[in-house]
């Protein structure tokens, strides 16, 4: 068999996930080689799209992803997506053809080894016939174990060549449990005995372990928020407060600010999620726990940092705590549970409707489509002004409901995330929040839905302008960033969707007439949104 052809083989055999991409003639052999051994392709209409589907796929699938694209231009279409993927450690090979080494005049020829350091993958090469089982090997244990986004460089002459006969494969474990040091497990202890109003804000390094950060947070008195990332993962728990940083609500920020203790689970602690450190009381002792070392303290001072991960430590912790017999109230007083049940989410606080004159109010929208869409859903969020309104609006079952893709801050990765999204999760109803700039960006990929079938909801906050900058630049000619309108709705329905125009809470009769039928298209709804003058969030993310 030619490399190409081992190449696929190899990947489909140590279990990657679906094939995300666009083929050209540098990846046709290896993707037709991926898809003889029995891994789905799912062709994207752009590459950049593909990134995204392959991101989002990775992130709820638990599977190492794949996205294949040609040389050159293919990879750079593809490089946003990338990066976004790249920054948050997703698992994932970008499986690149490359040209040939003597094919220094190609139109094709970049340096993609540096393309993919200066965006944060790790770069990995087919050498030769010889090594390109072990090179393949090498790739797949990197972004498995290490969940890094990793480019594998297929040379158009060596995929050409003849390969020898492969090796059995090696079995591949995933990352392996990094137990704390016994001093900083003994630490982190003690300050949770001594707390008297403990908050534990988990990220995406606890993703997967609601039980036992709970069992610890129920012997220590704690509240329990998330990160951005993380939304969902203590999803019903009576004591949970939300999202932590720019989209929390009101009372959550509130009690967040009034914590002693502040442990962070796999939680980067950065700007967003503790707007700026404005969200952490001045004497509050901030703790940090995650698997990188690296990351203890990186983005603010902390008082302690614990080298391990979310699961092993919250176990030895939990296990030293009931030695002890230590049981405390903490911040659970029925006075705190009161409010929680009462008024902790944003559907819950009551609000100016700003609807009229042909345009509702996000918050009216998205609290409408929380009650009317079904429960068991999987969210992806663009970016964008707006972008608020459905992350703290559209509740999930859980952290696996929820796709934020928001480590590089790109829009128009929304509609990509969201493909990815509901093909890694089947079992629920997908749904997008985009703004009108990213779902213009990507539309090409509303085709890709179609194709699938996909039963994808997306709702479209339309301001026809850039609001972020809108909101930003208050005092400066704007003219750069406002659009003329479009209609979505109609533009949805030329590539097979059903389409819906939201312009007063009435119109939104159509979502629940578009659920009791077959849903064999996707529903893009385009909903014409009032002024918010700067959505709440935006002026924590600004810094002001």
């Amino acid at each position: 068999m030619k490399v190409a052809e081992l190449v696929g083989r190899t990947l489909a055999d140590l279990g990657a996930g679906i094939v995300f991409g666009v083929v050209g003639s540098g990846n046709f052999e290896v993707t037709n080689a991926l898809r003889a051994a029995g891994v789905r392709f799912v062709a994207a209409r752009h590459e950049g799209g593909a990134a995204s589907m392959a991101d989002a796929y990775a992130r709820l699938s638990g599977e190492v992803s794949v996205l294949s694209v040609h040389q050159g231009c293919g990879l750079t279409n593809a490089v946003t997506g990338i990066t976004e993927a790249a920054k948050s450690r997703t698992p994932m090979i970008v499986l690149a053809a490359d040209t040939a080494g003597s094919a220094v005049l190609s139109n094709f020829a970049i340096d993609q080894d540096a393309l993919a350091v200066a965006v944060g993958a790790i770069s990995e090469r087919v050498h030769s016939a010889e090594s390109a089982q072990a090179d393949t090997i090498r790739a797949y244990r990197t972004a498995w174990q290490q969940n890094r986004t990793v480019l594998l460089n297929l040379p158009l002459d060596v995929q050409a060549q003849e390969a020898p006969e492969p090796a059995p494969l090696p079995e591949l474990t995933g990352p392996a449990a990094i137990r704390p040091e016994t001093g900083t497990a003994d630490a982190l202890a003690a300050l949770i005995e001594e707390a008297e109003r403990p908050v534990f804000i988990a990220g995406r390094g606890a993703r997967g372990q609601a039980t036992v950060l709970r069992a610890l947070a129920d012997v220590s008195g704690a509240l329990l928020a998330t990160s951005a990332v993380a939304n969902g993962l203590f999803h019903d728990d009576p004591w949970a407060l939300g999202i932590s940083g720019g989209f929390a609500s009101p009372l959550a920020a509130e009690l967040i600010a009034g914590a002693d203790v502040v442990v962070g689970w796999g939680c980067a602690l950065n700007q967003l999620t503790t707007r700026h450190g404005k969200l952490l009381g001045p004497r509050a002792r901030l703790v940090q726990v995650d698997r990188d070392q690296s990351a203890l303290g990186a983005h603010r001072p902390i008082d302690l940092g614990v080298a391990g991960d979310v699961a092993a430590t919250a176990v030895d912790v939990l296990e030293l705590l009931e030695s002890q017999g230590h049981h405390a109230s903490g911040y659970r007083s029925p006075e705190v549970a009161a409010r929680i049940a009462k008024g902790v989410r944003w559907n819950d606080i009551t609000h100016e409707d700003r609807s009229g004159g042909g345009r509702i109010d996000p918050r009216t929208l998205s609290a409408r489509l929380d009650e009317l869409l079904p429960a068991q859903r999987v969210v992806s969020i663009d970016s964008g002004n707006f972008m608020g309104y459905p992350s703290a609006y559209l509740s999930v079952p859980d952290e696996n409901g929820f796709c934020f893709t928001q480590a590089y801050q790109s829009i128009g990765l929304g509609l990509g995330t969201a493909i990815g999204a509901a093909l890694a999760r089947p079992d629920r109803l997908p749904v997008l929040g985009v703004g009108d700039g990213g779902f213009h960006m990507a539309i090409s990929e509303l085709g890709t839905a179609v194709r699938l079938g996909l039963p994808l909801v997306v709702i479209v906050y339309h301001d026809a302008a850039y609001g972020a900058e809108v909101h930003h630049f208050t005092d400066s000619d704007l003219d750069t960033v406002r659009f003329p309108d479009t209609d979505v709705a109609a533009i949805a329905r030329g590539f097979g969707c059903a389409g819906l125009t939201v312009r007063e809470p009435s119109d939104l009769a159509g979502v629940t007439a578009w659920l009791d039928g077959p849903r064999s298209a996707p529903l893009v709804i385009d909903a014409k949104i009032a002024d918010d003058g700067g959505s709440w969030w935006l002026a924590e993310a600004f810094g002001h």
